[in-house]
């Protein structure tokens, strides 16, 4: 009998440790039920609004080639009819009676939310709103097919826009196999296919209490989001094994070899150039990831050698570096506008400056420094919108943690120029690259554009 008792007492201790209330800062406080449900509360008085976020780690990343579409396609039926409203319709009458300026459903690379901003004395009913839209989803055909023509036509406007076609050109370079787990909007000949058992089977692998979290910021008190909360959504029965054991992502294989994509467009009245790289991720390279963060900046900053290579010797108009931060490989881009009667020269030294970029005096120690103030005031002004800001965590909570953002600052001072040129050799200089150019037909053939990556 002892083995059974103990059992129980474990059981009982792991439910009250997850009951615990814990302060992450003078406004930010996080529970999690024993269903596994994580609780973060942003408490915030200034104006008597509450947002309400329900993230799950889930989306294009965990979509094979048969399936990508799906998580977009599911998150768009919540708001299509549920056990409590009739249809879209009818659900969208009552989110006006509730005063929701704000309601939508976000479906990324690595995670799958919805949301809401009301009034916050309509934060309980709120609530409940969300409760019958996330665990009851009607799943109507009727209603299926007409989130289907709201797919097509948004899949019919991205591919009319040239530089969301250079864009997926290069993704599909730069993912290779994998590009479906990159590709958050979907595949629209799975989308037109998708049954309402299709579905299903995408909430029964990911959209379970043990792999979301709740964010709820405003004008409310985390002791009262904490108890509504736990009344509304502690009976949700948990997911018993866990899905990225039983589905696991597979890894994205390294570039082998750069790759070049051009894209004619009579709507490209300048020329465009995108470079991507294969980055570091919060997985595998935590440290650099905040290095990424402030070499971009450097680069972007007007005093960089790159700005000055580019921008002040006439050969492009505009530059700018960034990089994704993600659980699974994220991705490093550079955008440029050459200029159009220099467009092979520009070419050139951009790969002259990706060289230059690890050497010693690449980077100044004044321009680290800037780098790290300004992404310092970026965070702060971040926090400053609750309504955003409620965003920006659970981003960080599927890309890595809630602790990974609140110690963001810390970490970004443990930053050195020895650190930057390392992150150049691993992720950059040398490495395999996928660059695409927009050009108009014309100037395609006058400027012989074929021949600038070879």
């Amino acid at each position: 009998m002892a083995p059974k008792y103990s059992l129980i007492i474990l059981l009982t201790v792991s439910a009250l440790f997850c009951n615990a209330q814990e302060k992450l800062t003078d406004n930010i406080f996080h529970k999690k039920l024993p269903n596994g449900l994580e609780i973060l509360v942003v408490e915030d008085h200034s104006v008597p609004l509450a947002t309400v976020v329900l993230s799950f780690k889930a989306g294009a990343f965990t979509e094979p080639d048969d399936m990508n579409g799906l998580t977009f396609l599911y998150m768009s039926m919540l708001g299509m009819g549920n056990k409590d409203y009739l249809n879209q319709q009818d659900l969208s009458y009552h989110a006006g009676g509730l005063g929701m300026g704000l309601r939508n459903s976000i479906t990324a690379d690595e995670y799958a939310t919805t949301y809401f901003t009301l009034p916050a004395a309509n934060f309980v009913k709120g609530l409940n709103f969300m409760n019958s839209a996330v665990r009851y989803p009607k799943m109507d055909g009727d209603e299926l097919e007409k989130a289907k023509e709201i797919f097509s036509n948004h899949q019919s406007e991205t591919e009319s826009n040239p530089y969301s076609v250079l864009g997926d050109s290069i993704r599909k370079h730069l993912w290779g196999s994998l590009y479906s787990r990159k590709n958050p909007t979907g595949n629209l000949a799975v989308v037109n296919t998708a049954t309402p058992v299709m579905l299903d089977v995408i909430k029964k692998r990911y959209f379970y209490p043990n792999n979301a979290i709740m964010i709820v910021g405003g004008d409310v008190a985390h002791e009262v989001v904490f108890k509504e909360v736990e009344t509304i959504y502690g009976d949700w029965a948990p997911l018993l094994f866990n899905p990225f054991t039983k589905w696991p992502i597979p890894n994205f294989e390294p570039l082998k070899k750069s790759t070049y994509t051009i894209v004619e467009s009579k709507q490209a009245l300048v020329p465009y150039i995108e470079i991507y790289w294969q980055g570091p991720d919060t997985r595998n390279d935590i440290a650099a990831t905040y290095t990424a963060d402030v070499f971009s900046d450097i680069i972007n900053q007007n005093s960089s050698k790159l700005n000055k290579a580019l921008i002040q010797s006439g050969l492009a108009s505009t530059i700018h570096i960034n990089y994704l931060t993600c659980k699974y490989v994220g991705p490093i881009s550079l955008v440029v506008v050459p200029n159009p009667n220099k467009i092979k020269e520009c070419v050139a030294e951009i790969k002259r400056q990706i060289e230059l970029m690890d050497s010693d005096d690449y980077f100044t120690i004044e321009q680290i420094e800037t780098a790290k103030r300004m992404l310092e005031i970026k965070k702060i002004r971040e926090e400053e919108i609750t309504t955003n800001y409620v965003h920006t965590l659970s981003f960080w909570w599927t890309a890595a943690s809630i602790n990974y953002t609140l110690g963001y600052n810390d970490n970004l001072k443990k930053v050195t120029k020895d650190e930057l040129k390392r992150y150049v050799d691993k992720y950059i200089k040398n490495r395999p690259y996928c660059a695409g150019l927009l050009i108009n037909p014309e100037l395609r053939a006058q400027s012989n554009a074929d021949s600038f990556f070879k």
